[in-house]
């Protein structure tokens, strides 16, 4: 029987992609491992590999074609001694039961089987695939179920992305957070508590165009990774209790140890230096530090749990054109204020180019948001779920102050923790940020 090779999740929030580029072409074989095609997300690109040995009997989405859901049907695969003839015509249905002038009444009816969907052409849309069945049994991971049943989901309700159509964890994630909708035909157990969504709230696009003349604006579509940063952060602010912390930290002596530290930093022959260290790299070694002196604070929400993390997985945000990547420095309470430095450069620089791999900016339970280069004073950031912190750092700046009745000047920077009240309450926000600015006024004791 023909094998459907459908789009993969490559990210559990991934809803669909960009079929970039194909590696075969029809009549191709093809080995386990083997990379087939190119998929773009909203993140990265991804090399998709072969699960299975066979030939390709048909390719039914073109290369370039964007929207495609995860689960669709991409492309079939044939096993030994199948023709394309089989890929190319309609799936049969299930054979269903004869109507009876009596049925037995120790059986149960059984439910008709749904006709399996038919491409009309290669760029078709096609609904997620559901899971594979056998004997009525879903075919599932030992820990998919496991969380499945915890959550309170009828494992068979959750389509999945595994090889051939097996459910994994990543699928049962989906579910619970609304990403991937539940199959109609499995509902979940009576009383468990529903998968969690996002209600759709504001102006429709029709609404909004009726307020503006025609040709006096452009039009551009949102890109994927526009769709899901709206998405993300409209999910965080009507699903997590935010509140705000703010505080001025004095920072004289951190850019003082900043400025001896490059300049002791070796010189190539050309006299650049080795290294350069920004405020920015004080800023994520501090907050690293500081939630592992505050650990009740290091946490995030997990429904009926609280996660607390051992370590500091801090991720950083970066601005990319049309969106946002939030890639994690791992231990970052361990590294050295070059090795961070020298990370952070690293990930930015290959989330620009949407080189990332999805392990690379997945997790993590804090972030920290930096706007003080383009002169903010200060901002409060949103939370990027399933954090429970996020630090906003405003700009360094020379500012006024009274001591001891003397007017003097110092370098100031203000910052705004906005905490997942769920996991952090304000007298433990308010604990972690003074950590903090301890940590930042007295550079050194971050080494302590």
């Amino acid at each position: 029987m023909p094998i459907d090779i459908t789009m993969p999740a490559l990210s559990p929030t991934m809803e669909e992609g960009k079929l970039a580029k194909w590696h075969v072409k029809e009549g191709d074989s093809v080995s386990s491992g083997d990379v087939i095609a190119e998929i773009e997300t909203d993140k990265a690109t991804m090399e998709v590999e072969a699960v299975d040995e066979g030939k390709i009997g048909k390719i039914l989405v073109a290369e370039g074609t964007e929207g495609v859901k995860v689960n669709a049907v991409i492309a079939v695969l044939l096993q030994e001694g199948e023709s394309a003839d089989a890929a190319a015509a309609p799936k049969a249905e299930a054979p269903k039961a004869p109507p009876a002038v009596e049925a037995p009444k120790a059986e149960a009816p059984k439910p008709a089987a749904a006709p399996a969907p038919t491409a009309t052409s290669s760029t078709a849309s096609i609904a997620p695939a559901p899971a594979k069945t056998e004997g009525g049994k879903t075919f599932a991971s030992p820990l998919a179920r496991r969380l499945a049943k915890e959550a309170g989901i009828d494992v068979s309700a959750i389509s999945g992305s595994g090889p051939k159509g097996r459910v994994v964890k990543s699928d049962v994630e989906a579910a619970k957070s609304g990403k991937t909708p539940l199959k109609a035909a499995a509902a979940a157990p009576a009383g468990a508590p529903a998968a969690a969504g996002v209600a759709a709230t504001g102006m429709t696009k029709a609404q909004v165009l009726a307020l503006y003349e025609e040709g006096s604006y452009e039009l551009v579509p949102n890109d994927g990774m526009r769709k899901v940063v709206a998405a993300r952060l409209t999910e965080s602010k009507q699903t997590v209790p935010h509140f705000y912390l703010t505080l001025d930290c004095r920072i004289d002596a951190l850019l003082a140890a900043r400025e001896q530290i490059n300049a002791s930093a070796p010189k190539s022959k050309d006299g650049k230096p080795a290294y350069k260290l920004s405020v920015n790299d004080f800023v994520m070694k501090a907050w690293a530090v500081a939630l592992q002196r505050v650990p009740m604070a290091n946490a995030t929400w997990a429904g009926d749990s609280i996660l607390y993390h051992k370590r500091s997985d801090v991720a950083v945000a970066v601005a990319v054109p049309g969106g946002l990547f939030t890639p994690v420095v791992k231990s970052c309470d361990t590294k050295t204020l070059r090795e961070i430095s020298e990370e952070v450069k690293d990930l930015a620089t290959r989330a620009r180019n949407k080189k990332l791999a999805p392990h690379e900016y997945q997790g993590g339970a804090t972030s920290v948001s930096n706007l003080g280069m383009f002169g903010i004073k200060e901002f409060a950031a949103v939370i990027n779920p399933p954090h429970g912190t996020i630090l906003a750092v405003g700009v360094g700046e020379e500012r006024v102050y009274a001591d001891a009745g003397q007017v003097k000047i110092a370098n100031f920077m203000t910052v705004t923790l906005s905490c997942d009240h769920r996991a952090v309450d304000g007298a433990l926000g308010a604990e972690l940020l003074g950590v903090f600015k301890g940590l930042v006024e007295n550079p050194v004791m971050m080494l302590a």
